[in-house]
């Protein structure tokens, strides 16, 4: 009896050990969001990202085949371009989602304010911005609520869902996380390096690396410190209207996806 006992404690303890040693190995592991540019305008492959992605309700783009196209910025800190960003936006009548920081919420309340009273999306990038792999999920959850917090502070939006990993980085278990604590990660299907605020190339560039890589269901990053950017945006609408584009949010595209086909768009 005291045999078995014993290896009854044995078999415990080495279970607990495998357990251990398991969840260490899933917490180190992460993945950098990224795929291989393409210029074929078709939607790029991401490989084994796919399925992550899947199996834990979040997006990088639009699979329905339609030529629908969703603007997404990320909001840090400001270099005094976000104002004119939105004046095109509300120009041209397109929506876009901004993920903004606690920071950014902080030092631009009134911007934050704007976003929301013109109809936009404002998302989640976290308060401090931080590697969302390494961190816990009590960890995780302060993160987001005082973003949640802070935005429903200074604007009209008083609750979030969409979140987009600082940095791109995430694992299965960020990803389980975000979903538990009621949000969807979006990454995104088309971006290029927009964030250097001291080696901006001219609003051609922008509209050139944007163009060369639109594909129907693209998902964009853009970054609003970037002059490029915000000069090049009113010439990206039009001529992708002009291509049989449509502008959309991310709310119609994640309602499109719960939708039974057929059932969309009636």
């Amino acid at each position: 009896m005291r045999f078995i006992q014993k290896v009854c404690c044995i078999m415990t303890l080495l279970l607990l050990m495998f357990v251990s040693i398991h969840g260490v190995a899933e917490a180190k592991s992460s993945y950098g969001w990224g795929f291989k540019k393409n210029d074929n305008h078709e939607l790029p492959d991401v490989g084994k990202y796919e399925t992550i992605l899947e199996g834990n309700n979040a997006y990088y783009a639009d699979k329905s085949g339609e030529k629908n196209i969703y603007l997404t910025f990320d909001n840090g800190y400001e270099q005094g371009y976000t104002g004119k960003v939105l004046d095109v936006l509300k120009k041209n009548d397109v929506p876009a989602t901004f993920f903004v920081t606690g920071q950014y919420v902080e030092d631009e309340p009134e911007l934050v304010k704007r976003m929301a009273a013109e109809g936009h999306i404002i998302g989640n990038h976290t308060y401090h911005h931080p590697d969302l792999t390494k961190i816990s999920k009590e960890s995780m959850e302060k993160e987001l609520k005082s973003v949640e917090k802070a935005v429903a502070g200074v604007s009209g939006q008083k609750e979030m869902k969409y979140l987009r990993a600082p940095r791109g980085t995430f694992n299965e278990r960020s990803l389980k996380w975000a979903d538990d604590l009621g949000y969807i990660d979006v990454f995104w299907s088309l971006a290029f390096v927009d964030w250097n605020t001291d080696k901006q190339n001219g609003w051609k560039y922008a509209y050139e690396q944007i163009m060369d890589q639109i594909h129907p269901g693209a998902i964009i990053l853009l970054h609003t410190v970037s002059s490029d950017n915000a000069e090049a945006l009113s010439h990206v609408i039009t001529d992708l209207n002009k291509a049989g584009y449509s502008f959309k949010s991310l709310d119609d595209m994640v309602m499109k996806d719960m939708m039974p086909k057929g059932v969309y768009g009636f």
